[in-house]
């Protein structure tokens, strides 16, 4: 399955998490939440995933933990800020590029319209 086809998809289940909690949850709800409808919708999902950092030949524990891994191609951030900070969205670039996927997507699970709290990441380029 292609990064968009899966990017769609966790599009479509966000919208069915927000539909009916809407904003003012705690993150780590908005993430469960989202992690079963993925399942439920047929996606091989991990959470919580640690990535280490490949330094001088080695593999190191550097603390980074990724939210949702959706078929291994495509990372998620979740959320439930003010607003989106840009730190966020470095913090999936790093993500992107410690485990070479092209696709991520930043999902701010606090905002009225949760249309305004997704953000792409592609190939480390962030898109508005």
């Amino acid at each position: 399955m292609h990064e968009n086809e899966i990017a769609s998809g966790v599009v479509e289940a966000a919208f069915r998490v927000h539909r009916l909690f809407g904003p003012g949850l705690l993150e780590s709800v908005y993430e469960t939440c989202l992690e079963f409808e993925l399942k439920d919708m047929g996606f091989d999902v991990r959470r919580q995933v640690h990535l280490p950092v490949q330094y001088r030949g080695m593999q190191l524990d550097a603390g980074y933990k990724l939210d949702l891994w959706v078929n291994g191609r495509v990372m998620i951030e979740v959320k439930a800020a003010q607003e989106i900070h840009p730190v966020f969205k470095m913090q999936l670039k790093t993500y992107l590029k410690l485990t070479d996927n092209r696709l991520g997507l930043l999902i701010n699970f606090n905002t009225p319209l949760l249309k305004d709290g997704i953000r792409r990441v592609v190939n480390g380029l962030i898109e508005e």
